[in-house]
């Protein structure tokens, strides 16, 4: 469900023409009529170049930084107040100028081309806009930046892309942990809203410190340190400029950064493009909500008064049927549905908070095995029922935690949780179309009645698409 249209006002700004953009030249090399395909950013590791001790590369930094000055700050909360319109409030804050480059101009017609994906990917963003434009803000970062998801994930938190980048700003799992983003069987901080913003912007704060410009930060942010090290080296060497329109990087990041610049350019004069971008209202959108624990999420939608597709879009972080045990112990509302959600959270005994179903111990059940059909995980059934340890006997009574199906983009994030890990260190297999006891466990280097004991199997028996089995106790 896209946020309310009734508060996103069409609008038309008129704007001086911008050269360019009156005639639409053919589009960008690569580009069909399809959504651009996003990639991740790198996960090299930090190495900061010591410009203390390397004077020509601290002397490069100096005279190759594109020849702008950065407008002065404005005072966040002055800034916030003066624009009905949160587009009229980021406008304001650019600071990285405007660039007249081919690229640019390229990347800006595929865009002007195709109004109907700038909808959706704004229709998307206003729930997520005024926060990051007020972080960037409290920050005195650019803007501009703002418009980096519209590049990286078109806004859509459950994005995920072929080298398993994840989220509004795309971390792949290792950088995501070297920023402090916690990934767990419950929940997957690159999603997390208010956390990936803040690992993104820390991210590219460090870059810009390392680098002394945003747009070999953005790049790098996109291709990692690595590659724009070894670039300014490289130029440094052939006494070559060192900005980023004269550094040889990966075709994929030669276009990143003018996707950013021309997104920047549209958004600061669509009506030159003929293109209409519906207002999004300077307020928030959302605020941040206790709930002293765990609690199921769709008994939460329920208490807010929302729809548990607008509360699984707030909260894309969790990867289950509930928030984490361990926390995060909050979650994001809607504004107008904080009070009605405090009100009933009070009301609500804390052992309410979770649904659970029953279960009765079978002879030769195991934690693992009951985990595996019931779609949970063993610490959860251990401290659902108080246990201290996995021994289990016939008969004994079990509560399982389970509110109900998952929304099927949680469902698909559940799902490359369990099977991401490598080969070597995988807990479990997700059964696909003409798997068998016997060619999973090949496949895993294990016996066939190991893993069959292991989930409770008979050796022969016919597996179903879909089920997950456990490849080592736990």
């Amino acid at each position: 469900m896209k946020p309310n249209h009734l508060r996103r006002v069409l609008f038309a700004a008129t704007l001086l023409t911008l050269s360019g953009c009156s005639t639409l030249p053919k589009p960008a090399p690569g580009h069909t009529a399809t959504e651009p395909v996003r990639q991740p950013p790198s996960a090299v590791a930090t190495k900061t170049i010591d410009t203390e001790h390397s004077p020509e590369l601290a002397a490069a930094h100096a005279l190759q930084k594109s020849g702008r000055q950065e407008a002065p700050a404005e005072a966040p909360a002055e800034r916030a107040a003066n624009y009905t319109d949160l587009f009229d409030r980021i406008r304001a804050g650019y600071s990285l100028g405007d660039i007249n480059n081919d690229s640019i101009e390229q990347q800006l017609q595929w865009y002007a081309r195709h109004p109907q994906y700038l909808d959706r990917t704004f229709g998307r963003g206003e729930r997520y806009l005024y926060h990051i434009v007020t972080e960037l803000e409290s920050r005195q970062m650019p803007l501009e930046l703002a418009l980096l998801p519209v590049v990286e994930s078109a806004f859509e938190p459950f994005g995920y892309s072929r080298a398993r980048a994840s989220g509004l700003w795309q971390f792949i799992s290792a950088t995501g942990t070297r920023f402090g983003l916690k990934q767990n069987w419950w929940y997957d901080g690159r999603r997390d809203v208010v956390e990936s913003t803040r690992a993104a912007l820390d991210y590219l704060e460090s870059l810009h410190s390392e680098f002394g410009d945003w747009l070999l930060a953005v790049a790098a942010y996109n291709c990692g340190e690595n590659n724009v090290r070894r670039a300014i080296k490289r130029n440094l060497k052939d006494g070559k400029p060192t900005d980023f329109w004269h550094l040889k990087l990966p075709r994929e990041t030669r276009a990143y950064v003018p996707k950013l610049m021309a997104m920047s350019r549209l958004v600061a004069k669509p009506a030159a493009c003929d293109v209409q971008l519906a207002a999004i209202p300077n307020v928030p959108f959302f605020a941040i909500v206790p709930t002293g624990g765990q609690i199921d999420l769709r008994m939460a939608a329920e208490m807010a008064g929302v729809t548990h597709e607008e509360l699984t879009y707030l909260n894309p972080g969790f990867n289950r049927w509930a928030t984490d045990p361990d926390g995060p112990h909050h979650l994001l509302l809607p504004v107008q549905a904080c009070e009605a959600f405090a009100a009933n959270l009070d009301q609500l005994p804390h052992e309410e908070r979770i649904q659970v179903t029953r279960y009765a111990v079978r002879k030769g059940d195991t934690l693992s095995t009951i985990a595996s059909r019931h779609g949970t995980s063993v610490p959860a059934i251990m401290q659902l029922n108080g246990m201290s340890s996995t021994f289990l006997r016939a008969g004994q009574d079990l509560m399982l935690p389970g509110g109900g199906s998952l929304h099927p983009k949680v469902a698909m994030a559940a799902q490359r949780y369990d099977g991401r890990a490598t080969v070597g260190n995988r807990r479990y297999h997700v059964v696909r179309s003409g798997d068998t006891l016997w060619s999973i466990a090949r496949r895993y280097g294990l016996k066939v009645h190991t893993l069959a004991s292991l989930n409770g199997m008979k050796p022969n028996e016919v597996l179903s698409i879909g089920r997950r089995l456990v490849l080592r106790g736990g």
